[in-house]
């Protein structure tokens, strides 16, 4: 590894934000922008879309759809790895072939989300319409309702997808670390430059009090990614001892180490889980039309104010689904069975714990204590920025706390990556 190589990845790390930002300002023609922007006003669920694809799905680019589908795509895989034996066995003992399966599955089954979220969404697009005269085409989204037309938009949509994956693969080839987790940092850092500028004009508008809010938010901002940066970087070490063992005439063995089990093994997956599943709901009943019956439109009243990031049910519920989905997550992405396994076939032993099933026990009382911290951690940052903002009364930066925990990650993963290859350079000079 030299420097000029280390040079050509932090190239190509920029060629491919480059590329993911002219493709985000690339639109689809035949979009009725003010209608279509009056609807992202009150759809929640699209507003956090929105803020991965880096606003593509605000400008309804050729890449409105982002990297999503892909995201879902991998987590569906993680599941079915565990749920089914042939894919488990093709990810533990099929090698390098065996993950390229995986890789190829996962792409044909971003293909297929890609396309039922595209058809779903245009289709129910192409329903909003002006409730006092519907065949006014000023009151659509699409300039046009004809199946062509609407055919060719969801082909456009989904081929922005594979050109997205095609981008994140051939980043994570040439540049550092993962390219999907790298687009999705572009894609909000993206958004920030808006946010700053909207919540500079609202405090210089406000006067001193308006200027001293937004120092306090600043502040109570920057606690919160410390305090990310921490449990991103917090792990429990569990100490390993190897025996000592003879081979001829050499005595092998004996060495001590410990295994870094991570504190917060669910990492940002959890809140996401928990954010899909509630706005969901308030997306659905936001396509009811106004025409709609009596009793439609109380359910949409209902559900529109328990779905209030004010309403402290509300909170409550939030924070029991982030702390549900932690604990079930962190149970398929960290196994004690198969540690446990993996230490007993080495001759490795936890001091004063059996070695198999009484390791397993150990690491599972290990990992629940260490979920609950994590899951309450990650309960807390999902419902204190919303606080906070009402606090400040800045209402114009989307302090997000799944945009926070993957900008830190993805940031502190590409420092390390870094960091590992200019280490691997000293060593190759040294050795020379």
């Amino acid at each position: 590894m030299n420097s000029r190589d280390l040079r050509s990845r932090i190239s190509w790390l920029f060629i491919g934000f480059f590329i993911f930002a002219l493709a985000v300002h690339v639109p689809i023609p035949g979009i009725n922008r003010p209608v279509w922007e009056a609807m992202l006003a009150g759809g929640e669920l699209f507003k956090l879309l929105g803020m991965f694809t880096g606003n593509a799905l605000n400008k309804f680019s050729i890449v409105a759809l982002g990297i999503t589908p892909y995201i879902n795509a991998s987590i569906i895989m993680q599941l079915l790895t565990v749920v089914s034996p042939q894919l488990k066995d093709m990810q533990k003992e099929g090698g390098e072939i065996g993950r390229r399966q995986i890789v190829k599955y996962t792409r044909w089954l971003t293909i297929v989300l890609a396309f039922i979220q595209s058809t779903v969404m245009v289709t129910a697009l192409s329903r909003h319409v002006d409730p006092n005269d519907p065949s006014n085409p000023a009151g659509w989204v699409f300039v046009s309702h004809h199946p062509v037309f609407l055919a060719g938009i969801i082909v456009t949509l989904v081929a922005g997808t594979c050109f997205m994956i095609w981008l994140g693969e051939t980043m994570s080839e040439k540049s550092l670390g993962s390219g999907v987790s790298l687009l999705i940092f572009a894609g909000i850092v993206m958004s920030y430059p808006m946010y700053l500028m909207q919540t500079l004009q609202a405090a210089q508008a406000g006067g001193a009090r308006a200027g001293l809010s937004l120092v306090v938010f600043f502040l109570m901002s920057l606690g919160i990614v410390v305090s990310i940066i921490i449990m991103t970087l917090a792990v429990r070490k569990v100490p390993i001892q190897f025996p000592k063992r003879q081979v001829g005439n050499r005595v092998m063995g004996g060495q001590s180490t410990f295994i870094p089990v991570k504190v917060n093994n669910a990492g940002v997956i959890s809140i996401i889980f928990a954010v899909s599943l509630l706005y969901l709901p308030s997306t659905l009943v936001g396509l009811i039309p106004a025409t709609a019956p009596d009793w439609a439109q109380q359910f949409k009243e209902v559900v529109t104010n328990f779905l209030n990031s004010g309403n402290p049910l509300y909170n409550v519920f939030y924070a029991a689904m982030v702390i549900f989905f932690t604990y079930f997550y962190s149970s398929i992405a960290f196994s004690p069975e198969d540690i446990a396994d993996n230490l007993k076939k080495q001759g490795g032993f936890i001091p004063g714990i059996r070695p198999g099933r009484a390791t397993a026990d150990y690491l599972g009382r290990l990992l629940s204590r260490l979920n609950l911290v994590s899951g309450l951690f990650l309960a807390m940052l999902a419902i204190v920025p919303n606080y906070i903002m009402k606090l400040t009364n800045v209402n114009t930066f989307m302090l997000g706390s799944t945009s926070l925990l993957i900008i830190v990650g993805v940031a502190l993963d590409t420092m390390s990556q870094i960091q590992a290859r200019m280490v691997l350079r000293n060593y190759q000079g040294f050795m020379k």
